[in-house]
């Protein structure tokens, strides 16, 4: 069975990509900061790590050599939803083996790290996140960093409250929601 340990901030990303994962029968360790991500690396010895560009304070940039040490035949991906050109050389130059921009569906993740071969024309017809379902992620988190407090979450995301307000009386069908596999 295959070991992943994925290291992001964000709760909800995460355990989405456990459920995503565990589905296809990989064993899952998250980490949610550095120490912890060290902690598991060289505990749980997973075959490959998911990496996010910002964890709160934290960049993940400097996470990957440590990972490396603790484990050389670890294959790290670099995750972010703030790509650019100069953190995409400068993860590889410090010994990240992939550069992803979120979101980013579970098959890429395999085809990425090579745990499973997707016909390429199959990848290619994978539909991405619905929008909405990103939209309401984003503000779900937003919610969650501030204790439900819907002014304090409006500011953050830089809206109107009672624009947030409307927004969150629209949830997204399930429906209408893509598995994140």
């Amino acid at each position: 069975m295959k070991r992943a340990l994925l290291i992001d901030d964000d709760a909800i990303y995460l355990q989405t990509l456990r459920r995503a994962l565990e589905r296809r029968k990989y064993e899952v360790a998250t980490a949610s900061c550095a120490e912890q991500a060290l902690r598991q690396a060289e505990c749980f010895h997973p075959d490959f790590a998911l990496l996010d560009l910002k964890l709160g304070q934290e960049s993940g940039l400097n996470l990957i050599a440590p990972l490396k040490e603790a484990q050389s035949t670890l294959v790290i991906i670099l995750v972010t939803g703030y790509a650019s050109v100069a953190t995409a050389v400068e993860a590889m130059k410090r010994g990240a083996d992939n550069y992803l921009m979120k979101p980013v569906s579970i098959p890429m993740i395999l085809k990425t790290v090579g745990g499973e071969v997707l016909n390429e024309s199959i990848a290619e017809q994978l539909p991405m996140t619905p929008l909405r379902r990103v939209e309401w992620e984003h503000i779900q988190q937003a919610m969650v960093d501030t204790d439900g407090n819907i002014s304090a979450a409006a500011r953050l995301l830089g809206m109107h409250r009672r624009t947030l307000q409307r927004k969150l009386t629209k949830r997204p069908s399930p429906k209408k929601i893509i598995p994140a596999e």
